[in-house]
């Protein structure tokens, strides 16, 4: 029959005088009628400054993490621990049972019955054997049986810590390695089945979607301040550490040789036509104001005429003459500058300076830093239309390299390889971190709430084996007295 100890009913279950300085065998909370889930604020806490070891003692000096208050008894725990509690019942009642049979067959054999009674309380008792230490075993993971302290018992309050840093190495070593971690990666096949998947044009269209949301969230959460700073400074620091010259040498170089000038000459001497034909007395005044005071009137009058009369003929013939000799020294002249830009020490030094004085000025450095207002607002604009040019290159896109991947086996094995290669350097550069999640979240539970939860998942097939043992003890039983009868023993 099973045995209770002080203060402990059957199983290991604390009684009414059990010792609350012992572990495991304080009155539980949990089982007490009536009461609810356990809340996490009854969950053990230590102070600041101290921990407790394994056992849930307090060590001076150390500190572990506080429990989670995520790892609190909810009612589904609770339901479980009900359905362990009737395992409980059913493997204690038969024990009882064995025990019962036991005791009536050793009167039967002891009134005088004989044959059977001698086979039935052999297994009886060879069953009661085996419910006793199946019992002790199953309750010595979660409690000192009988509340006495016995070595090697309450293995999960105790062992918390080491377990979890078990449990934690053997995560790393068999599930964060770079073999595995590259193995599973490259079962998965991810390149083909992104590609047929980013192929289908409704999959297109919401990662394009999701990109564009992503997109708005980012330029909305810069600063215009701070982005328009960086810009200026890149864009000015970048100015300037380039020389201008010799690109504008080349360029120029290039536009007189196709004669892309020859449209600007045309624009200036038509609007110089147009301007001395409009203002012909203001010409003519001009001349006239800058005459010797002495010279008459009306000789002042007729150089500013005459001046007036052959400036207009000039433009008019410049403007009127592809081949006018003034257009040629035009030609000389910028065909001259492209090449001093190029080769002339002095002009580009002069450029440079020009340059610098340029990109100094306040106004230079406000539209510089405009325009990331300008580019912030049309792209903005673009994530948010459906239909703008952006949106349908980026679908687009897409579509094309899903279809590219779904087929071409080669980007397939380069896409996996990169993947590979990522997945493989984050768990070998953060194993650690990784497992220390398991070690410290186990760590920073309570020792005795963690036992019950854990009771409370497992604790119904724990009771299983109990039943097992009874039953399987007394078929031992059995055997062994049928094949000592059998051999006269």
């Amino acid at each position: 029959m099973e045995r209770t100890g002080p203060g402990e009913h059957g199983d290991g279950e604390p009684g009414p005088g059990a010792d609350m300085s012992r572990p495991g065998t304080g009155p539980d909370p949990l089982l007490e009628p009536g009461d609810g889930p356990r809340p996490a604020s009854v969950a053990a806490r230590t102070t600041p400054g101290a921990s407790t070891t394994s056992a849930g003692t307090p060590t001076p000096g150390t500190r572990r993490p506080a429990p989670l208050a995520s790892f609190a008894y909810t009612a589904a725990d609770e339901e479980k621990r009900r359905g362990v509690r009737r395992m409980k019942t059913t493997a204690t009642g038969l024990l009882l049972l064995v025990a019962l049979v036991y005791v009536l067959a050793t009167w039967a054999k002891n009134a005088g019955a004989v044959g059977w009674p001698g086979f039935v309380a052999a297994a009886a008792e060879a069953g009661m054997v085996g419910a006793l230490a199946d019992w002790f075993a199953v309750t010595a993971l979660f409690k000192r049986p009988l509340g006495l302290p016995i070595p090697h018992t309450a293995i999960i309050p105790t062992k918390k810590d080491q377990l979890g840093a078990s449990l934690g190495s053997f995560v790393g070593e068999n599930f964060l390695s770079a073999d595995v971690v590259r193995g599973r990666i490259h079962a998965l096949a991810v390149g083909g089945r992104l590609g047929a998947w980013l192929a289908e044009p409704g999959h297109a269209d919401r990662v394009t979607a999701e990109l564009a949301t992503a997109l708005r969230g980012a330029l909305t959460v810069l600063r215009d301040s701070d982005v328009q700073a960086v810009v200026a400074e890149a864009i000015t620091r970048r100015a300037n550490a380039a020389e201008v010259g010799p690109g504008l040498g080349k360029m120029l170089e290039k536009i007189v040789a196709d004669g892309g000038h020859r449209r600007v000459v045309d624009l200036l001497c038509v609007r110089a036509h147009d301007w001395l034909v409009m203002h012909g007395d203001s010409v003519m005044d001009a001349v006239q104001g800058g005459a010797p005071g002495w010279t008459p009137r009306f000789v002042d009058r007729r150089v500013g005429e005459r001046v007036y009369k052959e400036l207009l003929r000039f433009v008019t013939e410049m403007r009127d003459m592809p081949g006018h000799p003034a257009r040629g020294a035009i030609d000389t002249f910028l065909t001259d500058f492209a090449a001093d830009l190029q080769t002339d020490s002095d002009t580009r030094a002069r450029v440079e300076r020009l340059k610098t004085e340029i990109l100094g000025r306040r106004e230079v450095q406000d539209v510089i830093a405009s325009a990331w207002s300008s580019v912030r607002s049309m792209v903005i604009a673009a994530a948010e239309d459906e239909q703008s040019e952006l949106r349908l290159r980026a679908r687009a896109s897409l579509m094309s390299l899903g279809a590219r991947l779904a087929t071409d086996g080669r980007l397939q094995a380069k896409l996996e390889g990169w993947l590979e290669d990522a997945a493989v350097y984050v768990v070998t550069t953060y194993r650690t971190e990784i497992t220390s999640l398991i070690s410290d979240t186990v760590a920073s539970w309570d020792a005795d709430q963690t036992s019950k939860k854990i009771e409370a998942h497992i604790g119904r097939d724990l009771q299983f084996i109990r039943i097992n043992g009874t039953v399987v003890g007394a078929l031992a039983g059995l055997l062994i007295y049928t094949v000592s009868r059998a051999f006269g023993a």
